[in-house]
């Protein structure tokens, strides 16, 4: 009988906490002019100036990486409006989505975004440890709007953002963010 009661709580526990880690909450977007919105929840784990062939890009970028923990609410959205021009799913491996190479070794989702005014940015959507299923909603040739959401990471994962060298940066290493609120920075 005490056995049934254990089991019972343990269900329901596991029950709630999928509930709340599937959690979509609404968000007041902060769509400034020229704005790039953080697309996912988390902390920043870092921000790199890369050069030309040492990234996704193929050009210098700035690289921003975010890390989505169990508690974080992991549906994804999209930085700032325009059209998705290219999609590029590549299998990998599961390491921790907080160590770096995560962001080269694991199974990740490519999604590049063409502003109107042809600027790039990449969004990269990078499994976990526990993380075994990306999901991404859009599809090459769709228009996207900020705030948008795109996708879901499942249980713990990664989402690095590839922007113009040229955009002012607007939030630090360790610093929390939320999907559609936080300003990363501004394109010029």
């Amino acid at each position: 009988m005490l056995d049934l009661q254990f089991l019972a709580i343990g269900l329901t526990l596991l029950t709630l906490f999928t509930a709340y880690f599937f959690r979509d909450p609404d968000r007041n977007l902060v769509a400034q002019q020229n704005a790039v919105l953080t697309p996912a929840d988390g902390k920043i784990l870092a921000i790199r100036n890369l050069e030309t062939g040492d990234n996704r890009l193929e050009d210098r970028a700035i690289k921003i990486s975010i890390f989505m923990s169990v508690f974080n609410a992991h549906i994804n959205r999209i930085p700032v409006a325009g059209k998705i021009s290219r999609l590029a799913y590549h299998p990998g491996k599961f390491f921790s989505a907080n160590l770096d190479k995560a962001s080269l070794y694991n199974e990740n989702n490519v999604v590049t975004l063409e502003t109107d005014d042809r600027k790039r940015i990449i969004l990269v959507q990078i499994a976990g440890l526990i993380a075994r299923r990306i999901a991404c909603w859009v599809k090459t040739g769709d228009y996207v709007y900020t705030g948008q959401r795109f996708g879901l990471i499942r249980f713990g994962s990664r989402l690095e953002v590839y922007l113009p060298p040229d955009t002012a940066i607007s939030v630090s290493v360790g610093q929390k963010v939320k999907a559609g609120q936080t300003v990363l920075g501004y394109l010029s």
